[in-house]
């Protein structure tokens, strides 16, 4: 594993006392600090598990056609369902990969801030009804793995371990089941272009074996390939913002597989209501003093509000589904 160009943290310690639990805390802290990823083991989830939720994504991929399309995202004003090759992008480019996302089942809200349109109900494909039940399983599961950290991240801040906890009491979580197919045209491809999450924790699970996933370090590319039983946990924009700068979000792309391979990956997005602020840490001196302030991108700016940053996202990764179902924010962002 010496090769490995990002660090590994196993979760089982905080349960392995207090010593190896503080241990977890620091090792937590220095790897947001230094890159915001990490590997994850110990998590306690089954490899059964695991099987079942790749099986039905394999299932959900070989669905004909006109399956998929019946819950294309097109169809959603919350941006859930089906989304096929090519429509997505970041940063303006098309991403080659084909996807669906499930959030929050919730009935849609009225009115409000231009972020309420993102609650709403799934699109689940009616030719594969086993695959809510397994995507509800490892949402339930991921959750509680996510507000373990969450906790251990207050600790080691110099906060108490619920200060974190209001803003997630009704959390926007995000599932992403994406297929990278293999491409030879003439290289392959942007399978997701360079960005920063938008809100707090990703839990990122990847097909045994299968590499593509690169982080900025220091200016450059490194790989970041799969370990056998663990999750790639990065954070996004909204911690970078709570601790000034202190915990650092990182740019990351994904490099399409060479044909015939492809890849399936799984991420999991945690964040806070759309309603909510995470409240800015009161970080110890010496932390403070390693604080270098939140990154300045007038192409990307950081809201304190959920809601607005996920609605930004929505916005530019799908601008289709902006088009037919919100053409006033498009105007307004114009």
């Amino acid at each position: 594993m010496a090769d490995l160009s990002l660090p590994i943290l196993d979760l089982s310690q905080l349960d392995a006392g207090p010593e190896a639990a503080a241990q977890f805390r620091d090792e937590l802290r220095a790897a947001t600090h230094d890159v915001g990823f990490f590997y994850l083991t110990g998590t306690g989830i089954s490899p059964a598990l695991e099987e079942r939720l790749h099986r039905a994504a394999l299932d959900f991929f070989a669905l004909a056609e006109e399956d998929k399309l019946a819950i294309e995202n097109v169809k959603s004003p919350h941006f859930r369902g089906y989304t096929r090759v090519g429509g997505e992008r970041t940063q303006g480019k098309v991403d080659w990969r084909e996807q669906i996302d499930i959030g929050p089942e919730r009935e849609p809200v009225e009115g409000g801030p231009a972020f309420n349109r993102l609650t709403g109900p799934n699109l689940w494909p009616a030719a594969q009804p086993e695959l809510k039940a397994v995507v509800t399983e490892w949402h339930d599961t991921l959750t509680e793995i996510a507000r373990k950290l969450l906790r251990a991240w207050a600790l080691t801040l110099g906060a108490d371990e619920t200060y974190f906890d209001e803003p997630f009491h009704d959390p926007s979580t995000l599932i992403k089941i994406v297929r990278y197919p293999g491409t030879n045209d003439p290289e392959p491809q942007q399978g997701v272009g360079a960005h920063k999450d938008s809100g707090v924790l990703t839990l990122l699970w990847v097909e045994p074996g299968k590499g593509g996933l690169q982080v900025e370090r220091d200016g450059e590319w490194v790989s970041a390939p799969p370990v056998p039983g663990a999750f790639v946990v990065n954070i996004g924009e909204l911690l970078e913002y709570a601790t000034g700068g202190y915990l650092k979000a990182t740019n990351h792309r994904v490099i399409s597989p060479r044909a015939p391979e492809e890849r399936i990956s799984i991420p999991f997005f945690f964040n806070p209501a759309l309603d909510q602020q995470l409240p800015l840490l009161e970080l110890p001196e010496d932390l403070a003093a390693e604080a270098t302030g939140i990154t300045e991108d007038p192409n990307n700016p950081i809201h304190a509000t959920y809601g607005e940053n996920a609605m930004k996202s929505r916005l530019r990764a799908h601008p289709d589904v902006a088009a037919i179902h919100h053409p006033d924010l498009v105007s307004s962002r114009n």
